[in-house]
Order: C-alpha cells, then structure tokens, then sequence
C-alpha cells in the first residue's frame, strides 16, 4: 500500500490512478493531519508520497515527525512538490527524504521513482552488528552506542556512519556519499555532506575522529586499532 499526501484533489487522483494501474494498492490523503491520524491507527504503508505545501501540518514537519519517530524513521519518502528551490530540495533530502520530485513531473516518471526507492528500501538478510574499538552500530535496533553509551543520530547521520562502517578504508567522495546515503545524483552544492559529517563527528566525540579527511578526494572511516 502506498499513501499520497497532495491537496490538490487532480494530482492526488493522477498519483492515484497511476499506482493502481501499475499493480500498486493506493490510497490518497488531502491534509497532513489526515495522514497522521491515519498512520496513528493503521498498519503503515510501504512508501508515502508526500506534499511540501500542504493545509494544516506541511509535509517538512510531517517528514520531520516520521524520521524523529522509532516505528516511522525508515518508511520510504518521495517528497513531490511544485518548489524547486534548492534550499527546499536540501531541507527535505537531510530530514531524511528517499527522493524529491519536482512538479510538473510525468506519470511514467513518478512511477518510474516509486518503484526505486521501493527495490532500494526492500529488507535484506539481517545485518551483523557494526564495531570499531568501542563504538557498536546495531543495524536491527538501528542504535549506535559509544562505550555503552547510546549516541543519538539522525536518519541520515546513521545512514553515514553504517556506511562508513560497513567499508572501513574505503574513501568516498563527497558525490559518492550523496548517492548512496540520500539515495539520488546530486550536482548542486556538497555543503549537506560535510554538515552532516561534522555533526557526525562532534556526536561521537572521540569516536568521531575515525572519520578522516582526505583531502582533494572526500571522507573515509579509519578503523580503530583491536
């Protein structure tokens, strides 16, 4: 089941109309109150499709609630809106958004995207429990502790350092960790990878400075000594 979150009554039905008629179940929501209330006392849904600019509760805070929320913060989230700005595109992308659509968009398109995120969110065989000296990533629980410690991240600072971890020496470029964590190319500005690495860094305190700088390449995760 997918819900779309639009308040423009023709796109919610095309969005609609477009995922049924791909074999999806759908199901549309005119209002972010709506949605929540609904996610509140229903089974959740595979994936959302959500609106920036919505009446009531906007689809920033929406977002917000879903990535702070334990039972939310891993369901799939394809924000479509009419803003293009980069500044929006930023917000949504580091609250933790799968993809960003830009209307107008087309059917086969915003299909076309559902789908991936769909394959790129599919669980795979459990994970084993990440450790470097005395900092644990427990993929599962989706907590990483520091010397015992619970450390609390954002979606996206988790996302870093799972990858970090699961690739201890390999460097990445500030593109690379762009497609991989926010899960798009990204050709603007790379200030949302390094603003999220130095937040990184300052949560583990210590821990942090196994994230190393390249310089002239990007960011790699240097293993602590066993």
């Amino acid at each position: 089941m997918i819900w779309c979150v639009e308040d423009d009554a023709s796109i919610r039905d095309i969005e609609v109309y477009a995922l049924t008629s791909t074999g999806f179940e759908a199901r549309g929501f005119a209002d972010g109150d709506a949605f929540w209330a609904a996610l509140q006392r229903e089974a959740a849904p595979e994936l959302v499709v959500l609106d920036v600019m919505l009446p009531g509760t906007d689809g920033i805070e929406l977002l917000r609630r879903l990535r702070a929320s334990e039972r939310f913060a891993r369901l799939p989230v394809v924000m479509a809106t009419a803003k293009g700005a980069e500044y929006d595109k930023i917000q949504g992308l580091d609250l933790g958004a799968d993809y960003y659509l830009t209307k107008p968009f087309g059917v086969m398109e915003f299909v076309s995207c559902v789908k991936a995120v769909l394959r790129r969110s599919a669980p795979t065989s459990a994970e084993s429990v990440l450790r470097s000296g005395s900092l644990l990533l427990d993929p599962a629980g989706h907590t990483v502790t520091v010397d015992g410690a619970r450390v609390e991240l954002t979606y996206k600072e988790f996302e870093l350092l799972r990858l970090f971890l699961s690739h201890s020496g390999m460097v990445f470029t500030r593109d690379q960790l762009m497609e991989k964590v926010w899960g798009m190319d990204y050709c603007g500005e790379t200030r949302t990878v390094d603003m999220h690495i130095r937040t990184l860094r300052q949560k583990l305190a210590e821990s942090g400075a196994h994230i190393e700088t390249v310089r002239g390449v990007g960011y790699r995760w240097e293993a602590a000594e066993k």
